[in-house]
């Protein structure tokens, strides 16, 4: 990309669900202060409210069909173009976009994170620094049960049918393959200090 057109430096955190994805982008906003835009891949799955309750909750999240790739590519091109945009909002309860949106206004740093990123190669074009936050299943199947649970308002079957039928099968398919094109490798899910900091060190660098 042109430095005419460069104007953030884009960071791509990808990841397994549950991985440590929101651990390490919170780590880069506090260590980098103000300046930073979050974008979040979730933010951007396609909208459904043109089918029953009952249909969308059968969708495959953890597929790359899942997402609304083109407006994502077209809202991340915005704002290294200087343009604010009008970030999605998903309702997991519902399992279909929101009518509301989140303004994001252009920033020097973007983060753009997801699960499936680094599987998209318009999105790879777009990352200067692309990274894969790794932890071990039984961990990442944990947090989303937790999270899942307390925010998303599912129940404990629920949560363990999706992760056999379609979270743990993506992940190996899709999501442990991508990890191939990421530039650092964060192992501990976030809360590696030695890796951290390798990566606080690469974005000052980057902006300096």
């Amino acid at each position: 990309m042109s430095s005419e057109r460069r104007r953030s430096l884009v960071i791509g955190v990808a990841g397994g669900s549950a991985s440590g994805k929101t651990t390490v982008t919170e780590r880069i906003i506090a260590a980098i202060g103000p300046g930073v835009a979050v974008m979040e891949q979730d933010a951007y799955y396609k909208d459904q409210s043109h089918l029953p309750l009952s249909e969308r909750g059968k969708t495959n999240y953890d597929h790359p069909a899942a997402f609304d790739n083109d407006l994502l590519i077209s809202h991340l091109e915005a704002l290294l173009a200087g343009v604010p945009i009008e970030k999605p909002v998903y309702d997991f309860t519902q399992h279909t976009r929101s009518s509301a949106c989140t303004t994001v206004l252009p920033q020097p740093v973007i983060v753009l994170e997801g699960i499936l990123i680094l599987d998209e190669p318009r999105l790879r074009e777009l990352l200067d620094i692309k990274v894969f936050v790794d932890a071990d299943p039984d961990v990442r199947f944990i947090r989303r049960l937790q999270r899942d649970i307390a925010e998303r308002q599912r129940t404990m079957p629920s949560v363990i049918e999706q992760y056999l039928t379609y979270v743990r099968p993506m992940h190996l398919q899709f999501i442990e393959p991508s990890r191939r094109y990421a530039d650092i490798i964060i192992p501990g899910g976030g809360r590696n200090e030695v890796a951290l900091d390798l990566l606080i060190t690469k974005i000052r660098s980057e902006l300096s």
